[in-house]
């Protein structure tokens, strides 16, 4: 819950809340323009969010966020399928999302990304969750993308034996498409117990305006937008009303598909890298990410063992603080 001051808590383990937060580093850092660096410190509350506890060993227990209309709690890095998930049926290539899904899981993963649009993802994915054992351990994310309002229903049931789940945890409009027919259906099958959550997406800065209407019109419990260290329009209005209107947020395309790790692998891992527990930029990018106190997921995609193991170590260990996030933005405006 939010402090009497509005500040959202930070994200921490048992083990970081027992400890003392030790003094910032003296060192002065790298800092954007003045107008981006105001924009920043907003994003963080300018209040000390999610200071990082330095000298702290690695936590273990991975970090959370609660849904705001439940309070459910979900581990803060997701598993996306754009891609990564199209192998058809192609069965090593079909093995090896089994055991990126399996890597996840084992890791402290939860949330599991999917849609229509997506070709045999959906297929890949169901056939995985049921060689490892996995669906009832998942927080199952999947799309309605259909023109006709009328077939919605039928979409999302053909989404659901593909997925082999008894039901859907969140079913979201995939890019506003017919959202007029589709909200209503998902609202229905919400009450009916057919569906847990409702949401909206959309991805690459499109349609905000729209998204921010619905936000404000509709009672929906999910909004997913394309957020990182180099995207950051949503700073200005989407997250933060988010955080108003009690809506969790899901980020996309948090790596911009790779091409943010391709050019920031250019520039040596920066010392301070250590102050908040990563060994690699996917780690810095992710925990910029998540420690926006609005976002409640980020859903990086990949079929490579390695990079989930990669990923999910985003959700361990000290967060960034404020003056740290503007570092993360100087970096990549670099890059």
């Amino acid at each position: 819950m939010p402090s009497a001051s509005g500040c959202v808590p930070p994200i921490a383990s048992t083990d970081a809340r027992r400890s003392k937060i030790n003094a910032m580093r003296a060192e002065k850092p790298a800092m954007p323009s003045r107008r981006r660096a105001l924009r920043m410190l907003a994003a963080a509350g300018a209040c000390a969010v999610l200071r990082p506890a330095t000298g702290l060993a690695q936590s273990r227990t991975v970090l959370t966020r609660p849904i705001p209309s439940s309070g459910e709690a979900l581990p803060v890095v997701g598993l996306g399928s754009w891609i990564t998930f199209n192998v058809g049926d192609d069965p090593v290539a079909r093995d090896a999302c089994t055991d990126v899904m399996r890597h996840f899981v084992a890791a402290g993963g939860r949330m599991i990304d999917s849609s229509p649009m997506y070709a045999s993802s959906q297929d890949v994915i169901g056939d995985g969750l049921h060689k490892a054992a996995l669906t009832e351990r998942i927080f199952s994310a999947d799309k309605v993308w259909t023109s006709s309002g009328a077939r919605g229903r039928e979409q999302i049931e053909r989404s659901r034996q593909k997925w082999q789940v008894r039901r859907f945890d969140l079913v979201q409009v995939h890019n506003l498409l017919a959202w007029q027919e589709h909200l209503p259906t998902l609202f229905a099958m919400k009450a009916a117990g057919q569906v847990r959550y409702v949401g909206i997406t959309t991805s690459e800065g499109r349609r905000h305006r729209d998204i921010e209407q619905l936000m404000r019109s509709q009672s929906i419990d999910f909004v997913q937008v394309t957020y990182n260290p180099v995207d950051r329009e949503v700073e200005e209005r989407i997250l933060p009303l988010a955080r108003d209107r009690g809506i969790a947020v899901i980020v996309n395309r948090p790596f911009r598909q790779g091409a943010l790790l391709r050019a920031l692998a250019r520039q040596p891992l920066p010392p301070w890298a250590a102050d908040i527990d990563c060994a690699s930029w996917a780690q810095i990018v992710l925990k910029f990410i998540v420690s926006n106190p609005a976002v409640t997921c980020a859903i990086p995609a990949t079929s490579n063992v390695a990079h989930v193991r990669e990923n999910m170590n985003a959700a361990y260990g000290r967060m960034p603080d404020a003056a740290l996030r503007l570092r993360i933005v100087a970096a990549t405006e670099r890059a």
